[in-house]
């Protein structure tokens, strides 16, 4: 099966660790190429996400990128856009983007029902933009406070028997489950 989403170190491991089938079938299922109505939603409201970018040599960078919601929009089926605002003057982002258009956005719902989403595409850099905002400083200050009040029951605890999220027990996913290996103790 030709894949967009895994390569051959992707493809070893699910083979070694017999997760192929469930790796195949996350793709057929849940992978899109377009954003839904719900997506849009999310990521309009989001107040903030991480970007990860690499520099001509492959090497990473992450980045937590915040602002008010709606900093970030949905602007076409497969296309957002965000504005860059005033950091630190390293410009690790913008300067990687400049030698590797190459991404990963990572927006994270951490209040009310827990939610990911994950954007893997290319980026450009766009002086001039219409939906250009204005400046303002980007640093600690617009981390939001969180209080975490319970960890998740998935995180694997000493003791505790793991539980299996229901999506594992769906009949999409079910058939191809690999047995649970064993977590540290």
């Amino acid at each position: 099966m030709t894949s967009l989403l895994y390569h051959d170190g992707n493809r070893a491991l699910q083979d070694e660790f017999g997760s192929t089938a469930l790796a195949e079938r996350m793709e057929e299922k849940i992978v899109r190429t377009a954003f839904t109505p719900d997506d849009k939603t999310f990521i309009e409201s989001a107040i903030y996400f991480f970007l990860a970018t690499a520099d001509a040599q492959g090497r990473p960078d992450c980045s937590f990128k915040g602002g008010p919601e709606g900093f970030v929009r949905v602007t076409g089926p497969a296309e957002l856009a965000f504005p860059d605002y005033d950091g630190n003057g390293m410009y690790k982002s913008l300067g990687n983007l400049d030698v590797n258009p190459h991404v990963g956005l990572l927006f994270i719902a951490m209040h009310g029902t827990p939610r990911r989403l994950r954007i893997n595409g290319e980026a450009r850099i766009v002086r001039g933009d219409p939906l250009l905002q204005e400046i303002f400083p980007n640093c600690p200050r617009y981390i939001p406070t969180l209080t975490l009040t319970e960890p998740s029951p998935y995180t694997p605890a000493k003791g505790k028997p793991p539980i299996e999220p229901t999506w594992k027990q769906s009949d999409r996913f079910k058939d191809v489950i690999p047995p649970r290996l064993p977590t540290a103790p």
